[in-house]
């Protein structure tokens, strides 16, 4: 089943993947591996969730500014790969949480996106993760994801 169909079923569509925020590049290829970079929870060119979890955000909204970040990642993949044929399987999340002093839940924050991950690519998801607290993201934004994937050399 496609990337887009588990999307449909999950009630989401595949967005255009959004431009970068300065001067660099949303994906680089290097051998066999793709690094995205740090996607945040933007929709129609507007940061949707804002703000730190634990204060203007709860954990629920912060795992759906994760969810939307990776739903990012995944239109970066697509856009760069033409699809998703040529991917091979996340390698890495680097997730960064816009929280509160004394908040120390972040994990289950980025949950969001990698269960999104999950849902939608299955064992090709599969990845190790790491979570970094922040007191403030640029834009403003609640949370940022990077991944590195794999796909096939040549």
């Amino acid at each position: 089943m496609s990337v887009e169909r588990k999307l449909a079923e999950l009630g989401l569509t595949l967005p255009e993947a959004p431009r970068p925020l300065g001067s660099y590049t949303a994906v680089s290829e290097a051998g066999n591996l793709l690094f995205i970079s740090g996607q945040v929870p933007i929709a129609n060119g507007k940061i949707v969730y804002t703000g730190r979890v634990g204060k203007e955000l709860t954990i629920d909204e912060g795992k759906r500014a994760a969810e939307l970040a990776a739903l990012n990642v995944l239109a970066q993949i697509s856009r760069h790969l033409g699809g998703f044929e040529r991917l091979h399987h996340i390698v890495r999340l680097e997730g960064h949480v816009s929280s509160v002093d004394g908040f120390h839940n972040q994990p289950a924050v980025l949950d969001g996106a990698s269960n999104l991950l999950s849902a939608v690519l299955g064992e090709k998801a599969g990845h190790a993760r790491t979570a970094f607290s922040h007191n403030q993201l640029p834009g403003n934004a609640a949370v940022i994801v990077a991944v590195i994937a794999e796909i096939p050399p040549g």
